[in-house]
């Protein structure tokens, strides 16, 4: 269950995830993909492509973009917005690191018109 007194929810370490790779996290029913560039960024979204909602945390991360593993749709990182001619998107969560620790906020999380 989501608690919506505290806006901040504390995820991990910025050390468990690869460069360029993803980990996930449950919270209640979303499954929440965290993502880390090569440039040590880190973003989060829910872990489902817009097209056949394919597992984001499987695919591959280049630039501020993950490919999702199952039809190669791009998806931005930043903005939860299909690539290219694509067309649809997933919900983003803002991201804040304090001392490595990731946090992410869910009552902030960004929705993006289909």
């Amino acid at each position: 269950m989501i608690d919506g007194t505290k806006s901040w929810i504390e995820v991990g370490s910025i050390s468990e995830i690869p460069i360029r790779g993803a980990r996930c996290v449950k919270i209640g029913d979303l499954t929440i993909a965290l993502f880390r560039t090569a440039e040590n960024k880190i973003f989060a979204m829910e872990d489902k492509c817009p097209h056949k909602n394919g597992p984001l945390s499987q695919g591959i991360v280049h630039g501020d973009c993950v490919t999702c593993p199952l039809h190669n749709w791009i998806i931005s990182l930043e903005t939860g917005e299909a690539q290219g001619a694509d067309k649809g998107s997933t919900l983003t969560f803002p991201t804040q690191i304090n001392d490595g620790v990731i946090s992410i906020s869910l009552l902030a999380r960004k929705e993006v018109a289909a």
